[in-house]
Formats: C-alpha cells, sequence, structure tokens
C-alpha cells in the first residue's frame, strides 16, 4: 500500500468517509474509544495490535482503564497516508 503523505484536502475527504476519527495534528488522525471496561480495553488493543502487524502498521496507542486512543501517522511518509485509513478502517471494523 502508498506511502505517500496525503494533502490536507485528500485527508479531509478521508475523515468524512469515517466516523469519530478526527484530525490530530497536521501529521495523524486519531479516535477515542470506550469500553465496559478495563478487560474490554485491553482486549480491543490486543486485536488491534495483531490487525496492524498484519498490514505492518503500528499505531500510537493511549489506554487508561475503559478509555483507548489511537492515533494514527505513516512516520517515513511523514504523516498521513492511505494505510492510515485503511488501518482506521480495519478498527473500527472491529468494534
Amino acid at each position: 500500500m502508498a506511502r505517500t503523505r496525503l494533502s490536507a484536502e485528500q485527508v479531509a475527504e478521508g475523515l468524512a468517509g469515517l466516523k469519530g476519527w478526527k484530525p490530530d495534528g497536521e501529521r495523524a488522525i486519531s479516535k477515542r474509544f470506550v469500553m465496559k471496561d478495563h478487560v474490554a480495553a485491553l482486549g480491543f488493543v490486543v486485536t488491534v495490535a495483531a490487525t496492524a502487524e498484519a498490514i505492518d502498521h503500528h499505531p500510537e496507542v493511549h489506554w487508561v482503564f475503559n478509555r483507548v486512543t489511537f492515533t494514527l501517522s505513516t512516520h517515513d511518509a511523514g504523516g498521513v497516508t492511505a494505510r492510515d485509513f485503511e488501518l482506521a478502517k480495519r478498527i473500527d471494523a472491529l468494534r
């Protein structure tokens, strides 16, 4: 999958097709998930990790009790790429 950084307009277009994902600065997108409890949040993080590994992507994860925020950016491209949107869609499908 392409690792070419998307323009701000392309990122806005991609976000329009995703529920709850937002720009996180100029070089990332993020979404916060609230789970029923700590164990459910942990399970979700582990499942997303396996999904991300399958497409060779490694999101930033912030996990506090039952809240998990994923921040997606393709670091070697210096910002958001099609890979980030692919992972965002896969994360949403897991929820």
